[in-house]
C-alpha cells in the first residue's frame, strides 16, 4: 500500500510543479490554484507513504523520481530539451532508485 500512496504522491508532484511553470509566476489564477492543490495533496500522501516506507527511502523515491517524471512532462510539453550531461545524470538518479528498491531490506 505504501507505494501506491508514493505513486499518488508523485503524480501530485507532478501536476503541482507542471502548473508551477503554467501559472506564470502566480500570476494566472486556475494554474495557480493547481499548483496549491497538487502540493497539498502530494505533502498529504507522502505522510500517508510514510506509515508504510522508511523516510529516506520514500524521499529517496519521491525525489528521484519527481525529477525524472518533471524532465520528461518539461521536454515533451514544454519542449524544452536536456542536454547530454543531464540525461546522463538523470540516469544516475534512475539507477539508484532502482539499486534502492531491488536491493535495500528496508523498502518493504
Amino acid at each position: 500500500m505504501g507505494f501506491v500512496f508514493l505513486f499518488l504522491a508523485i503524480s501530485a508532484e507532478i501536476v503541482g510543479t507542471s502548473a508551477l511553470k503554467a501559472s506564470q509566476q502566480f500570476t494566472r489564477l486556475y494554474p495557480s490554484l493547481l499548483v496549491v492543490l497538487g502540493y497539498g495533496a502530494a505533502f498529504f500522501l507522502l505522510g500517508q507513504v510514510l506509515k508504510y516506507i522508511p523516510m529516506g527511502v520514500a524521499y529517496a523515491f519521491w525525489a528521484g523520481l519527481g525529477i525524472v517524471l518533471i524532465t520528461l512532462v518539461d521536454v515533451f510539453f514544454y519542449k524544452q530539451p536536456i542536454d547530454l550531461a543531464a540525461g546522463l545524470g538523470i540516469a544516475l538518479i534512475v539507477s539508484g532508485v532502482v539499486v534502492i528498491h531491488v536491493f535495500s531490506k528496508a523498502v518493504v
